[in-house]
């Protein structure tokens, strides 16, 4: 696959329901001990809907107007605050991509660029607090790098999946300062943050959609 077309959305976030649904007990599990233990249901929940949201809003030659309807109705499915950060990013991605009926390398880029932006304005966090956030930027960091040797969608997709594993990693040694894991904040050490999880899972199913 050499770029992303607007047909291809469904299918490429039908992947990542299929990771999230695989994923479910393990986020839970993740969320119990630092939070309410729900994470898993939210993002099984909104992303196995997304889908359907995305076929059922699709705006014809334009990828950015699609993912900015689909996440606005995926934001009623799962009202929670991870879903709403989803959510959240999803919208931002889509404004920044607006018009645009392919992606290559350089929009996936943008697309986790423009993520990051988006749940950063609506949570209020910062890099090295702990938070999905810290997966997101190591994220685009790869990327950019990919995009200046080979630049391919594959290379730069696999670039963004692999830094999105190495900012989960990065969180082991971050001290939560927000919500319930802020007070169980002694027990997050040496833990991966289960929010750079989530995001980790979503680039898991974007991967496997485009090196197929």
């Amino acid at each position: 696959m050499e770029r992303i077309g607007t047909g291809d959305l469904v299918g490429l976030f039908g992947k990542v329901g299929e990771e999230f649904a695989k994923e479910k007990e393990e986020l839970c599990r993740m969320d119990a001990e630092m939070g309410d233990g729900d994470l898993g249901l939210t993002m099984a929940k909104g992303f196995g809907a997304l889908p359907d949201l995305l076929e059922g809003n699709m705006v014809e030659g334009d990828i950015g107007g699609t993912l900015v309807k689909g996440g606005m109705k995926m934001a009623s499915v799962v009202p929670s605050t991870m879903g709403t950060l989803m959510s959240s990013g999803l919208m931002s991605a889509g404004m920044a991509l607006k018009g645009k009926a392919s992606l290559d390398g350089g929009d996936l880029v943008t697309f986790v660029s423009a993520f990051a932006s988006g749940i950063g304005r609506r949570g209020k966090a910062k890099a090295g607090e702990r938070t999905i956030l810290d997966a997101v930027i190591a994220s685009e960091e790869r990327g950019r790098q990919a995009l200046g040797e080979d630049g391919s969608l594959a290379s730069v997709m696999e670039a963004l999946y692999e830094g999105s594993l190495e900012g989960v990693e990065r969180t082991k040694d971050m001290v939560p300062v927000y919500g319930k894991a802020a007070v169980f904040a002694d027990k997050a050490k040496g833990k991966p943050d289960q929010g750079a999880y989530a995001f980790s899972v979503m680039m898991r199913g974007m991967r496997n959609y485009i090196l197929g």
